[in-house]
């Protein structure tokens, strides 16, 4: 896997376009400039499991195809260019944009955003920060959300569904995460955590939602520790990355590990089984923290 990170320029601006070249060295980028909207969908689409992030200049005309995009739920880490803007807010919120032809006129048309929802806006009058903008809407994209799991305790297993977006989101932020890491190091990365995504400063609600993902991928990989499940290694490697991202602690690791033994031992009791087969699985608890614990020791600067 390239170290370099691949990134596609949208703009119909050439003073834009070689602004964009001039910041972004070629050692570090791999950079890719389109003028046309027919020509950026068709990249986009072909290019979609190589590229790392978009860099859109804000233009009505695009947004047709960002809503095509979005409509297949093929997301990208974006950084959206604005000319002449206004921004209220965080860079979340909607963006007024004023020029000749429309005055305070919203492009924000799919809900409160330009493409969607994990995107972050540049003005253009701050292009030498295009580089930690890249970082933060990668960041944003990898940050861990609610899927399309639950766990069903009568039967333990999780009802799982994996539509094709699902799977191509997944994939995505591995694939990302696993970039990162080769290109910038474990202490790189620590240091590219948002604090606004540790699991302590997350609303109570997506606490609930956190803990409800989590929980559902522990249990997968409780479900398949002794079957030697080919897919097992990549499992803990996931839900080890969501806990280091979210800056859970051990603790919290362990909390979630009991609740789930504590569900099982409830349906064992019911059925009339023996829940001693419940104390094997403190070996899946060890192999979970220990990973946990590599990852924070092999990020963590050493002064510290």
């Amino acid at each position: 896997m390239s170290a370099q990170l691949s990134v596609c320029i949208f703009s119909r601006s050439e003073f834009l376009t070689q602004s964009c070249e001039q910041i972004l060295s070629k050692d570090r980028y791999d950079l890719t400039e389109i003028n046309s909207t027919t020509e950026f969908l068709g990249f986009v689409e072909q290019q979609k499991h190589q590229l790392d992030c978009l860099l859109l200049e804000a233009d009505q005309e695009l947004l047709p195809s960002l809503k095509q995009l979005y409509a297949q739920r093929m997301l990208l880490p974006a950084v959206i260019i604005q000319q002449d803007v206004k921004i209220t807010g965080n860079l979340q919120t909607p963006v007024t944009v004023t020029n000749n032809s429309s005055v305070d006129e919203k492009l924000m048309t799919i809900g409160n955003y330009f493409y969607h929802p994990a995107e972050v806006v540049l003005p253009a009058t701050k292009l030498n920060q295009m580089t930690l903008l890249i970082d933060q809407a990668i960041a944003e994209f990898l940050k861990p959300s609610p899927n399309n799991y639950s766990l069903d305790s009568a039967k333990f297993s999780p009802k799982r569904e994996t539509p094709d977006h699902l799977d191509f989101d997944i994939q995505q932020r591995r694939r990302l995460a696993e970039k990162l890491k080769e290109r910038l190091g474990y202490l790189a990365v620590y240091y590219k955590r948002s604090p606004q995504n540790f699991f302590r400063n997350l609303s109570p609600n997506e606490k609930t939602l956190f803990l409800d993902n989590l929980k559902s991928k522990y249990c997968e990989i409780i479900l398949t520790y002794f079957d030697n499940d080919p897919k097992l290694n990549q499992e803990i490697d996931d839900f080890v990355n969501l806990g280091f991202f979210a800056d859970l602690s051990v603790s919290q690791i362990v909390e979630i590990h009991m609740e789930l033994m504590e569900q099982f031992s409830q349906q064992l009791k019911i059925e009339g089984r023996s829940e001693e087969i419940l104390l094997d699985y403190r070996i899946t608890l060890i192999d979970i923290i220990s990973h946990l614990c590599e990852m924070y020791r092999r990020s963590l600067p050493k002064e510290l």
